[in-house]
């Protein structure tokens, strides 16, 4: 990368640091159950939530025990259960169409992030009639309460219960884009790990590692604040605790809770120090191949973070001391390292590849052009990459080298 657009990126991020402590950043007032969130309903006067979920889990029947409190304390409720992994922009426009149809007036997202993604934006199309989605992509781009919205995550991963982002793909262009805005930031939360017991392997171990990149790229970045330094470790140490527990049996209540949470704190971290070039890449792949999300990020994180060397070096070690991976009798080098072996060999544990075979070699160029543009100059990373570095990262995870 140039000195001039090194120099750009980096007061670019120096700028945003420095405004963080000026910024409305807010956290979800966290509802004990589905009872309170009926008495919350009525004491804001809202009388008809739009549910929005997907079919799975809507024939799952884990909507019931939602559905069911609704019904019993006499608030009628419209469903909308179409979203898709990644949602388009075609899916947020049907839950729109119903959401104005059936005069909804609050919004309920049960899920995971795509579920939550699709509800934000929806959201933001409701606010803001008059502009798509692709004009509100990027910073502060919509700027108006959206109405209150209720978020349920069904996995421990994602992190959308709390922040600032929906990340949308363009369903003509496949284009994957993120809408940030503090007004996207969900009103009030429900943590109930009982909707994530028994969740399939495939997804523990990928919103898991969702969750574990969260952490990590919010406190390896050069934009964080003490708090999200504290929520970012106590996640990372929740996860190297609990997750390969909850993989192992998925009824274990005291790892998924664990894990639930972890997902939240590693949500609060990278909402105010943001993410990095895992997230670019992924992003990319999911908008092209329409790859799992949190399965994009497990399978770059050791590659990126390999491609950081000594720039991540102290502090991967400190995240590795304080997850009790190691001592601090290790080098800063040694302790960084090992932090990676580990994250390798947590993925092996769990079955995920250590490369996706979707990614075609002609893509490649344009893929990494996609990252760039996306994580250059707003993601503080640790190190600045070029468009060739991140050529080879995608290379390395293609499996193409």
């Amino acid at each position: 990368m140039n000195f001039f657009k090194a120099l750009y990126c980096r007061a670019y991020q120096f700028c945003c640091r420095i405004a963080i402590p000026l910024l409305p950043y807010r956290q979800p007032v966290r509802l004990d159950d589905y009872r309170a969130l009926c008495s919350k309903l009525a004491e804001l006067h809202l009388s008809r939530p739009l549910i929005v979920t997907d079919k799975v889990l809507h024939d799952l029947g884990v909507c019931d025990g939602l559905t069911t409190a609704l019904a019993q304390s006499q608030i009628a409720f419209s469903l909308f259960d179409g979203t898709v992994a990644n949602p388009t922009t075609d899916n947020v426009a049907q839950a729109v169409r119903q959401y104005l149809d059936e005069g909804c007036d609050c919004l309920i997202a049960i899920g995971g992030g795509s579920s939550m993604d699709c509800a934000k934006a929806v959201g933001a199309c409701v606010v803001r009639p008059n502009k798509t989605l692709a004009q509100m992509k990027g910073l502060l781009k919509v700027r108006e309460r959206l109405p209150t919205l209720f978020a349920i995550p069904t996995t421990a991963g994602t992190g959308s219960e709390t922040t600032v982002a929906a990340v949308i793909t363009d369903a003509q262009t496949r284009h994957k884009y993120a809408i940030n805005d503090f007004c996207l930031i969900p009103h009030y939360v429900i943590l109930d790990s009982g909707l994530t017991l028994g969740l399939p392997q495939t997804v523990t171990a990928a919103t898991g590692m969702d969750a574990l990149t969260h952490a990590v790229e919010a406190f390896i970045g050069r934009s964080t604040t003490s708090d999200s330094r504290k929520n970012a470790l106590q996640a990372v140490r929740l996860i190297a605790a609990n997750l390969p527990q909850a993989y192992a049996d998925g009824t274990n209540k005291t790892a998924r809770c664990n894990m639930l949470y972890a997902s939240y704190l590693a949500g609060l971290a990278f909402t105010k120090s943001y993410v990095g070039y895992v997230h670019a890449i992924a992003h990319a792949l999911g908008g092209k191949y329409n790859v799992a999300h949190g399965l994009a990020n497990a399978v770059i994180l050791p590659y990126v973070l390999k491609a950081y060397g000594k720039s991540a070096h102290k502090k991967l070690w400190k995240l590795g001391v304080s997850a009790g991976l190691f001592d601090k009798s290790l080098s800063k080098a040694e302790g960084a390292t090992l932090f990676i072996d580990k994250v390798e060999q947590l993925n092996a544990q769990m079955n995920i590849p250590t490369t996706l075979d979707c990614i075609a070699a002609e893509d490649v160029a344009q893929l990494a052009a996609t990252a760039e543009a996306e994580a250059n100059p707003l993601y503080p990373v640790p190190k600045l990459l070029t468009s060739a570095q991140l050529q080879r990262i995608v290379h390395q995870v293609g499996g193409l080298d």
